[in-house]
């Protein structure tokens, strides 16, 4: 059985600077680590592993050859082999470009897979089209936001416990599927020293462009139907006014001075 992570590098969330006059992020210099969702959704793929030891867990991301060092990062973590996916003519990429990319990578290398997991999201981005995009374009069935998976009985279908809005709830899909997962239960993994030396002796193999089964104009910003006009942090929102010790009515007559003021009444 083989499990297919697609992970992500991403910026370290608490270094994040925005060039205020293009509105893109500054990544020269910023510290990049692989995506926390992407790190659960290894960790799930890894407990299924403990319980069925025949499981291939293979890693791919696509991204620069930087982006190996977040593969490098999973192989620490228990994956058994990983898979980069780099070409100057994926930049640009917007999620659709993205997933589409990634399932030709995923047709071309892992064919006959059982199961891709996803984490539900990418910190720098945060929208969670990714993996219900590679579902659909592979026609898998697929569930999002799983906080706990396990195998059936008969290796056949996969159940899992998701998130909602108003609590969880339990799904079952047959192989080969699509899950997209949060964090749940899992707890982050320390690889040892051994571990990291093993991960130097595992399998990192790379695609581009040419290896895939796709026309130039569905790659990078030519293959995307939206483009991030700008990025910009959230304004600071300053402090309500806040009346206290003091009587009701000159409370209320405070409240709407200051409604009259601002036009609210």
């Amino acid at each position: 059985m083989k499990i297919v992570v697609c992970v992500k590098q991403v910026p370290e969330i608490t270094d994040v600077k925005v060039n205020p006059e293009t509105g893109t992020l500054i990544r020269e210099g910023i510290t990049s680590i692989l995506n926390p969702f992407c790190e659960y959704a290894l960790d799930h793929a890894l407990n299924l592993k403990s319980e069925m030891p025949d499981i291939e867990i293979i890693a791919i991301t696509m991204g620069p050859p930087q982006a190996k060092s977040a593969l490098l990062r999973c192989l620490e973590l228990g994956a058994d082999r990983a898979l980069l996916i780099s070409d100057r003519k994926f930049a640009g990429a917007d999620t659709w470009a993205t997933a589409l990319t990634l399932s030709a990578a995923i047709r071309a290398a892992v064919p006959d897979f059982s199961l891709i997991m996803m984490g539900k999201q990418a910190i720098d981005g945060d929208t969670a089209q990714v993996g219900p995009e590679v579902a659909e374009i592979l026609s898998l069935p697929q569930i999002t936001y799983g906080v706990a998976i396990q195998l059936t009985p008969n290796k056949k279908r996969i159940q899992v416990k998701r998130e909602t809005e108003s609590g969880y709830e339990v799904l079952e899909a047959r192989l080969p599927a699509m899950i997209s997962t949060s964090k749940g239960e899992t707890i982050r993994r320390v690889p040892s020293f051994q571990d990291v030396l093993d991960a130097r002796r595992k399998d990192v193999s790379a695609l581009s462009a040419g290896d895939l089964d796709l026309d130039e104009t569905e790659l990078g910003l030519k293959g995307s139907y939206t483009q991030v006009v700008k990025v910009f942090p959230p304004l600071q929102k300053q402090g309500g006014l806040k009346f206290e010790d003091i009587e009701p009515e000159v409370a209320a007559r405070k409240i709407a001075a200051f409604l009259r003021e601002e036009r609210f009444i």
